[in-house]
């Protein structure tokens, strides 16, 4: 049996004590070491070696992020933060992620009888995760509403519909996919897994550093060019429904499926009824089997599948069951599914998309 060794770092003695324990409960873990700061954080790896780290945010002295920076770029490590549910932590937490960190989960609140309880099965799935030293994501973004160049001529949307889902590593993944989209891109729909409380921020983010315009969906609201649509954490699922002739978002309460609530199949599934042939599927990095059976229901429906390939992926588990399943029709590197997305529905390029 393999132990993943891992180094709890927070500045709450109360936090380092109840997420120790909480890992401590697998067997295939092992509390290798804590530490409250960032200097005793970086004496500690060097001693220890961990296989995974868990930060917290927000920290006297160099905060999480500062620090998360300097494992990215000098010791490539897989970090999961630990975060408040509040506006300033989740924020900061999206913003881990696109530097590099591979997941984020939230501090217990009031009430929370097992706090910490998903904890162990993320650091398990984060010791396998592809970590590599890169430049500062913060370096390379593109300033608020900032279009790069476009990497079709004349994109004009057809009027298909994309539909995203991704976990473990997504949130890097999503950034990447949404800087190479123009204004008028086509809709998008996606499922990230996340914590309830953090999907706003992830909207927040991408809207102000992308060109489409990206927000949570609300039940009811009209899919339209030029919007991507972020299905809300917690406990309804986001499908796709025909009304009133118009493609609409809407958000179901119902039992998690596949362990999550939303379920990127819950949303595939949905496409495929209602989108048939007039739709993309596109599935990212994440651990598990979410979006398998619905990608593959989506490709039988006629339309196009897309999905990350090992060698780009963080975690490469929800590729790979697609993949295993027939569900997709091309494998990509992430830098290169956002061209195939604007081909595959560029109105202007019908030749061209067909032999693609």
């Amino acid at each position: 049996m393999t132990t993943v060794r891992v180094l709890v770092v927070d500045d709450s003695a109360t936090m380092r004590g109840l997420i120790s324990l909480a890992l401590r409960r697998d067997p295939e873990i092992e509390v290798v070491g804590t530490a409250s700061n960032p200097l005793t954080a970086r004496d500690a790896i060097k001693t220890h070696n961990p296989d995974v780290i868990t930060l917290d945010v927000e920290m006297p002295g160099m905060n999480g992020l500062e620090f998360l920076e300097k494992i990215v770029r000098l010791r490539p490590t897989p970090v999961v933060m630990v975060s408040n549910l509040t506006g300033e932590g989740t924020e900061t937490a999206i913003e881990a992620m696109q530097i590099g960190a591979v997941e984020c989960i939230a501090k217990p609140g009031p009430g929370d009888t097992l706090p910490f309880a998903e904890l162990p099965r993320i650091v398990k799935a984060a010791a396998g995760a592809r970590v590599r030293s890169r430049a500062m994501a913060t370096a390379t973004e593109p300033g608020p509403r900032e279009q790069r160049r476009p990497l079709v001529n004349a994109y004009d949307p057809d009027g298909r519909i994309v539909a995203v889902g991704s976990s473990t590593g997504g949130v890097e993944a999503l950034s990447a996919l949404i800087s190479q989209f123009p204004a008028n891109c086509p809709p998008t729909l996606i499922v990230q897994h996340m914590p309830p409380d953090f999907t706003a921020s992830l909207a927040a983010r991408l809207d102000r550093l992308n060109a489409p315009k990206v927000s949570e969906a609300v039940d009811g609201m009209v899919i339209e060019n030029g919007h991507v649509y972020i299905a809300p954490g917690g406990p309804k699922h986001l499908e796709v429904e025909k009304n009133g002739g118009a493609l609409r978002c809407r958000l179901r309460a119902a039992p998690a499926v596949n362990g999550h609530s939303p379920s990127v199949d819950v949303l595939f599934h949905s496409v495929a009824r209602h989108a048939g042939s007039n739709a993309i599927g596109v599935i990212l990095t994440g651990m598990g089997r979410d979006g398998a059976q619905g990608l593959k229901e989506m490709r039988e429906a006629g339309a196009r599948t897309i999905g990350q390939d090992e060698a780009s992926s963080l975690i490469y588990g929800m590729p790979r069951a697609a993949f295993e399943v027939g569900a997709v029709e091309r494998q990509l590197p992430l830098d290169r599914i956002a061209n195939a997305v604007l081909v595959m529905t560029n109105l202007r390029g019908r030749q061209g998309r067909e032999n693609n």
